[in-house]
């Protein structure tokens, strides 16, 4: 799974229908395949959004 979405997150061109067999081979059902791509795709988007609007982390809690 984490190698799944390494690779979704670094290079998203290369995955192919093998990586997701993999996946399935390693007991994973398609629903849960869904879960792990939409997640790691969420993050990636949110991310970019923040770094395109220059938010920064906070350094102290208000």
């Amino acid at each position: 799974m984490l190698d799944y979405a390494v690779k979704l997150t670094r290079q998203p061109q290369e995955i192919t229908a093998a990586d997701v067999q993999s996946l399935r081979e390693a007991g994973f059902e398609d629903r849960a395949i869904h879960d792990i791509c939409a997640i790691t795709a969420y993050f990636g988007f949110v991310n970019r959004i923040a770094d395109g609007l220059g938010v920064e982390l906070e350094t102290d809690p208000p």
